[in-house]
């Protein structure tokens, strides 16, 4: 299933706010594709409203209650459409699928990328270096800029802020603090099931669906934050600066998250290609790690890091305000999203 929050724009006056979202299923694809309000389904027939349709977080904490219900309202909707219960896209503005995780935390999974972007840095100030690693890496299979020892022992991650999250299409609002924004090609898992000290064996059942995730960063800070030798901070963490959709797809769906195909696309043009294949840490090991001791929650957003060539500083190439980034995930769909600056205060 790729379940959708959205808007009826065909009701609800343009700016209306998250409180008016609803929740539902995008099915078809393409021309074709259709949205069905749960809500308006069970209206239509006289049935009271479900607390599980509420929202998409409602709906994850309902569990397998609430799994059924949607099955059964779709098959509904499907038998006896109407102009109320199925709705077009056109009529319909989507938000983050998840407006609200419980929590966020983002991984560093692809070895590849956090060489990269260490040999666009070391490149800056000693060109030379740049280009022997990658010559060394091309003919003995290493690069003398890899992740230190402890990078491939644990999965490493930080911590964001969940009251930052936008949906597809929305504006992204360029820090006042930065001249470096950059975008990170990711994915997330969503957490569907409350659990601790998961193991490896049991984590796909705690996994509910997936996103395409795009964690804004502000290079020309974190460069400098990173000297402080804690991690990102405010480099990662402003309004706006993560955006998820367009919708969760459900793991059934999905499959092996591990193969999946992954490109960046800044206003048309192919910047960023790869394969979620490179991860070097799979999410059921991510989750048994992040669950050790702690109890994770339905609607914990985890992501999987940047792939490699997904972000401008591997590219030392920049978006500029005005600019649209679009993220393809094989099987999660498009997220897309502006830049622009931010309105004088």
């Amino acid at each position: 299933m790729k379940l959708v929050t959205f808007i009826r724009t065909n009701v609800e006056p343009s700016g209306a706010p998250e409180s008016a979202a609803r929740l539902g299923v995008l099915i078809g694809e393409s021309t074709d594709a259709r949205i069905v309000d749960f809500a308006a389904v069970r209206t239509a027939r006289d049935e009271p409203p479900l607390d599980a349709f509420r929202s998409l977080l409602d709906w994850l904490d309902g569990g397998e209650v609430a799994r059924d219900a949607t099955e059964r309202t779709v098959e509904l909707a499907a038998s006896e459409p109407t102009a109320e219960t199925v709705l077009s896209p056109g009529e319909c503005r989507l938000l983050a699928p998840l407006v609200r995780p419980r929590s966020i935390r983002d991984c560093l999974a692809f070895e590849q990328h956090l060489i990269d972007a260490t040999r666009t840095v070391v490149g800056w100030r000693a060109p030379w270096l740049s280009r022997f690693d990658r010559f060394w890496q091309q003919r003995r299979g290493r690069s003398l800029l890899a992740p230190p020892k402890v990078w491939y022992e644990r999965p490493i991650y930080y911590k964001g802020n969940p009251h930052s999250v936008v949906g597809p299409d929305a504006d992204v609002l360029w820090p006042r603090f930065t001249e470096r924004l950059d975008y990170e090609l990711e994915f997330a898992a969503v957490i569907g099931r409350t659990g601790r000290d998961i193991s490896e064996a049991d984590a796909a059942r705690h996994i509910a669906g997936y996103v395409v995730f795009n964690d804004f960063s502000a290079r020309d800070l974190q460069m400098r934050e990173m000297q402080g030798r804690l991690g990102p901070a405010k480099s990662k963490d402003f309004d706006t600066g993560n955006a998820i959709g367009p919708y969760l797809v459900t793991a059934d769906e999905v499959g092996d998250p591990q193969s999946l195909a992954m490109s960046a696309r800044v206003n048309g043009e192919l910047w960023s290609q790869g394969s979620s294949a490179e991860m070097h840490f799979s999410f059921a090991e991510i989750v048994a790690y992040i669950s050790q001791d702690e109890t994770l929650y339905p609607g914990d957003l985890i992501g999987s890091g940047t792939v490699p060539s997904g972000c401008g500083l591997e590219l030392d190439r920049w978006i500029q305000p005005g600019d649209t980034i679009e993220l393809t995930v094989e099987r999660l769909g498009t997220l897309r999203n502006r830049v622009i600056r931010r309105e004088p205060s």
